[in-house]
């Protein structure tokens, strides 16, 4: 299983979640984060100086998948969540050793 975590921009969210339901996602956790990336926040035109940084507010998917449907679930987001601006969002993947649902005691992608 891998964890697919994605930053993206929050406007983005609805059509993301759209679109990952369609390709059988069958669940997501989100949460609303902040942060900079190279530009420190910055965008091209403003008159800040290098030192300055500010936050921007994203928003933060994980998803846990099995490792057949993780290249689609990357593939998925990149498209929709791309705008071709700054800070559109980076896409990161993590190997789960394990998971266990809580209630039933399921584990492995059963669990999930």
């Amino acid at each position: 299983m891998k964890m697919v975590m994605a930053v993206i921009k929050p406007f983005k969210l609805d059509d993301v979640r759209d679109a990952l339901a369609k390709i059988g996602v069958s669940g997501l956790t989100v949460s609303d984060v902040t942060g900079f990336g190279r530009q420190k926040g910055q965008m091209p035109s403003s008159d800040a100086t290098s030192d300055d940084v500010s936050f921007i507010q994203k928003t933060k998917l994980e998803i846990v998948v099995s490792d057949d449907l993780c290249a689609l679930v990357i593939e998925t987001i990149q498209k929709i969540a791309h705008t071709g601006r700054i800070g559109d969002g980076k896409i990161f993947v993590y190997d789960i050793e394990k998971a266990v649902r809580i209630r039933t005691g399921e584990d492995g992608e059963n669990a999930v």
